[in-house]
């Protein structure tokens, strides 16, 4: 596996929602419904993220009409959510000691 720095949770769910490409306000509430309501991403968070990882090439600008901006995931970005979700199941095989001790 390569070696990246783990990602934000806000990071790992934008790029979830963009498997299907979107519109800031369609990932908010995708963002909600994927973890289960959990989490409630505000516009500051989802638009200061969503800057950094276009800037990062992990995400593009698909269009733009009136102030709604759409976007999808790119390649890099797809290698990268796999990446950390790889890492993120590994945690969880390591923390299964915790349940062996029980």
């Amino acid at each position: 596996m390569t070696s990246q720095a783990p990602m934000t949770e806000a990071m790992y769910y934008i790029l979830l929602a963009l498997t299907k490409p979107g519109h800031g306000y369609g990932m908010m509430q995708r963002i909600k419904e994927l973890s289960g309501g959990r989490i409630e991403m505000g516009p500051g968070t989802l638009y200061g993220v969503l800057s950094r990882m276009n800037k990062e090439g992990l995400i593009q600008l698909t269009s733009e009409e009136n102030r709604r901006k759409n976007y999808t995931i790119t390649d890099a970005g797809i290698h990268a959510l796999h990446l950390e979700y790889n890492r993120l199941k590994q945690l969880v095989a390591d923390g299964r000691i915790l349940e062996e001790e029980s």
